[in-house]
């Protein structure tokens, strides 16, 4: 996809550095736009705590990645490759000119519905046989034309197999429940921020 410079320039946008890894300190610039909203860096902190040393050497899919602030700081700390999802053509824009800045040779971006292309994502981590984490930040369902959006997410999670799977993590609205089991996953935990709140999900069987 071809970058429009002028139209970027019009966009305003901030920025949100990496906290930790290789690429420390580095900026993440993420546009101001109504689609796309940066994790709380207390939720992102907290989920890379109870990541710790696993995510070496381990896939990583940002499923609904906007700017691709989880997925860059998943590379930084180790992850073999990472798979960003995003239909935004801005946030699009943004999220390619961020992984060639940071790690443009461990990182895939996929442009397009998200729902359409993770079977295709899924299946080639699924030949590479290498255990990944998924990481899942639908839009709020509170948005027009949303209403339907964890019901999708959670078919999705659905056909994610415990042998390709080291972990699900979803960040949701803290007003949602979320099932206890998804497919062939449970869940482990769930922590709240505020208004939103971190579920993970672990393969009951491997």
């Amino acid at each position: 996809m071809k970058t429009d410079k002028r139209l970027d320039k019009k966009i305003k946008s901030f920025t949100t550095n990496i906290i930790a890894g290789k690429y420390k300190g580095k900026k993440i610039e993420i546009p101001d736009i109504s689609t796309t909203r940066s994790s709380k860096s207390i939720l992102k902190e907290s989920f890379f705590n109870t990541l710790q040393f696993e995510i070496m050497d381990k896939n990583f899919v940002e499923v609904f990645a906007g700017s691709g602030s989880i997925g860059l700081e998943a590379l930084s700390r180790g992850a073999a490759r990472c798979y960003f999802m995003e239909q935004n053509k801005t946030a699009f824009r943004f999220l390619e000119a961020n992984i060639k800045a940071i790690a443009p040779n461990d990182a895939q971006a996929i442009y397009g519905d998200s729902f359409e292309n993770f079977k295709t994502v899924y299946e080639l981590i699924k030949k590479q046989g290498i255990k990944t984490y998924f990481y899942f930040d639908p839009p709020f369902a509170i948005r027009d034309g949303m209403d339907d959006i964890y019901d999708k997410t959670l078919k999705l999670i659905e056909m994610i197999e415990p042998k390709v799977c080291q972990m699900v993590a979803i960040e949701h609205m803290t007003g949602l429940k979320l099932p206890d089991t998804i497919g062939k996953l449970e869940k482990s935990k769930t922590k709240k921020f505020g208004k939103s709140s971190m579920s993970y999900y672990l393969p009951s069987e491997v």
